[in-house]
Parts: structure tokens; C-alpha cells; sequence
């Protein structure tokens, strides 16, 4: 079983994290999410089970358990959905090109 875990204190680390678990049961996995332009930890992880009773008494022991001065979030996680591409960086997306130099800031003619 695949879990989230959120609200995380941002020193928290995978190894952390995995010892935080394994005391309800065998952890597969343990990671916490770490920003790439940064390299800080964003405060939430994903900690996988494959026994689901163990999974499911981490759940109940660990969520609203204050750790490292933070009331931590735990509840089975969702399938990830794909993102689709909203222009910025990567591309222009559904949006198209160059919009003729209108860029919908102010308007540097005037009329008076």
C-alpha cells in the first residue's frame, strides 16, 4: 500500500522517514519529496507497504501525531494524475506563439 505522508518537518529525510514507519511493519520505500531547483525538502513524502495491515496501523497510529514539532498528515495516497503542459517554460502550450507584442500588460499608446 502506497502512502502519503504530509505536513512534514523540511530537516526529515528518506532514512527518517523509513524509521519512522518501520516500527508499524515492513517498509518497501521511503521518500521524501525534495524540490529540484532548491534541493529542500517540499514537507511531504510517500512511504510504501506491501502489508496492508501494517499499513493501514501506521495509518492509524502515525496521522495527527505531532513529529518534530509538526501535527503530520498520513492516509493512503491517490494514483498520480497526469499534468498536462500549461505553457510556461516548456512551451506555449494550447496557447500558440507570439501574440503580436500585446503581452496583456499596460498599453504604451494612448489615447487622450
Amino acid at each position: 500500500m502506497n502512502l502519503y505522508v504530509g505536513n512534514l518537518a523540511y530537516s526529515m529525510r528518506d532514512d527518517d522517514l523509513n524509521a519512522l514507519f518501520a516500527t508499524h511493519g515492513e517498509v518497501d520505500s521511503a521518500r521524501v519529496i525534495i524540490d529540484r531547483a532548491s534541493g529542500r525538502s517540499k514537507g511531504f513524502g510517500f512511504v510504501e507497504m506491501s502489508d496492508e495491515e501494517a499499513a493501514k496501523a501506521a495509518i492509524e497510529a502515525l496521522n495527527g501525531k505531532e513529529i518534530e514539532g509538526r501535527s503530520v498528515i498520513v492516509n493512503e495516497a491517490r494514483p498520480r494524475q497526469e499534468r498536462r503542459d500549461r505553457g510556461g517554460f516548456r512551451g506555449h502550450g494550447e496557447r500558440g506563439g507570439d501574440r503580436g507584442g500585446d503581452r496583456g500588460g499596460f498599453r504604451r499608446e494612448r489615447e487622450y
